[in-house]
């Protein structure tokens, strides 16, 4: 493993992104800017890996900028093609109809994505509270449900999933978690209505009413898009069924950087062809309509490519207290919680490969052999995917759910928080999005605890 002492530019990411913005909102505002800080702190990671880093370093810094690569292509092509489908038509703004929002996006997030749902209906819900003063806590409501916790029903909805789908875990497992799901959602959702209820009121109190109800029909426009969505799906589970043919497994058993390699920049030409193909058959009225620009998305792409490159010794250290069994753990609600609590700092894909091991070697052989068993098969031992173990339903649970307690959690979390203020919206900060976690998450996740991993 790394010293300890080289986390310290992923911590000082962390604060770049949770201070700068309080103390020079106007100067972080400009993307170059955030470059600027981004690159700074990952140069400095990246001399390290090449020239003083322990072995291995090289492989992990490779294959850290594959998956960067992947992350981008992925969220670049969802943000363009959602950014091609304007809902045109009257919708105010009321609690019942921003509750139906919620809903749809919940349920989506598992089928498309949380980034393809988040995307797909960010805009109709700013517009349709375009005449509230107070419409913050929608946006964070919003990033809980459709970007988080929506999405642990299928492989398809969360990097982790997808990931453990990729190692052996069966495509129907997840829907196994269809009750911590549904606890989940229907306590954030009463807490939601609690809260839109009393800013509601408040907004009518003061003079601000919804636009009427009688005008424009409600039609899309821009549905060819709906078409590259599903291919997007499509590349997703098309790139995971592909470790499973016997040319590929052989390449990845000889030459497995290779195989990576392929796979990744495969994906993501893939993604970005559709995405291509996208803007070349949205007509430009609709993008205007969506106030469509590509600084969402750069602002996510600067930013992410210093925390990958920083939190590399931070997850090359945590794999390896995980394989040597000095992390302690041995109950479920462990597990859920030290899952959760990394994932929502670290990217939450390794994280769930990491404790999803170590809770193998509970169950199956020594931690430090797991890791050793898991690359020769590229499955997970049987006994973790038994109906009767809530270690593994822990760990995706707290990857999946988790990833909702900061702004840099899951990827969607930042790009939506960018449309958002571009559209107008007054957004809390990063310590201030943390107090939304504290008062409504944390909470719930204490009692999805006792419910389902004591």
């Amino acid at each position: 493993m790394p010293p300890y002492f080289t986390v310290a530019p992923f911590v000082l990411m962390l604060l770049s992104i949770a201070v700068i913005p309080l103390v020079r909102p106007h100067w972080w505002e400009h993307n170059r800017h955030k470059a600027i800080v981004s690159f700074a702190l990952g140069a400095t990671m990246l001399v390290y890996l090449l020239v003083a880093a322990p072995d291995g370093a090289h492989h992990r810094l490779i294959v850290t900028l594959l998956d960067y690569v992947a992350f981008i292509a992925l969220l670049g092509s969802l943000f363009i093609i959602s950014g091609g489908i304007y809902l045109r038509g009257s919708l105010a703004g009321t609690p019942t109809v921003n509750l139906l929002f919620l809903v749809l996006g919940s349920v989506l997030a598992s089928f498309m994505g949380t980034t393809g749902a988040a995307m797909l209906l960010i805009r109709p819900i700013i517009r349709a509270n375009a005449w509230r003063k107070r419409q913050a806590h929608i946006v964070v409501f919003f990033i809980f449900l459709v970007a988080n916790i929506g999405g642990c029903l299928t492989p398809l909805g969360d990097p982790p999933l997808y990931l453990g789908f990729l190692k052996g875990v069966p495509f129907t497992w997840t829907m196994t978690l269809w009750p911590q799901w549904l606890f989940c959602i229907l306590a954030v959702l009463l807490a939601f209505v609690f809260v839109d209820v009393a800013c509601y009121r408040s907004e009518i109190r003061a003079g601000r009413r919804p636009p009427a109800a009688a005008g424009e029909p409600l039609r899309i426009e821009g549905s060819i898009n709906f078409l590259w969505l599903l291919l997007i799906i499509g590349v997703i589970f098309g790139s995971g069924m592909l470790p499973h043919l016997p040319a590929v497994a052989h390449l990845e058993h000889s030459a497995p950087l290779v195989a990576e390699f392929l796979l990744k920049f495969g994906q993501a030409a893939a993604m970005l062809a559709v995405a291509f193909l996208s803007l070349r058959t949205t007509a430009r009225s609709v993008r205007e309509a969506n106030s469509f620009n590509y600084h969402p998305i750069v602002e996510v792409a600067v930013l992410f490519i210093g925390i990958f490159i920083t939190m590399i010794p931070a997850l090359w250290i945590l794999d390896g207290l995980g394989q040597s069994g000095k992390l302690g753990l041995s109950h479920p609600w462990q597990f859920f919680w030290l899952t959760g609590g990394l994932s929502s700092f670290l990217d939450n894909a390794p994280t769930y490969l990491t404790f999803s091991a170590a809770a193998s070697g509970l169950h199956h052989t020594a931690p430090e052999r797991l890791a050793e068993l898991i690359a020769s098969t590229g499955n997970f031992p049987a006994e973790i995917l038994s109906p009767g173990s809530e270690f593994l339903r822990a760990v995706s649970c707290g990857a999946v759910f988790m990833g909702a307690n900061t702004y840099i959690g899951n990827g969607p979390n930042f790009m939506i928080k960018s449309i958002a203020e571009q559209q107008g919206v007054r957004m809390p900060s990063f310590f201030g999005y943390m107090l939304y976690t504290a008062a409504i998450l944390i909470p719930i996740f204490l009692l999805v605890t006792i419910v389902f991993f004591r």
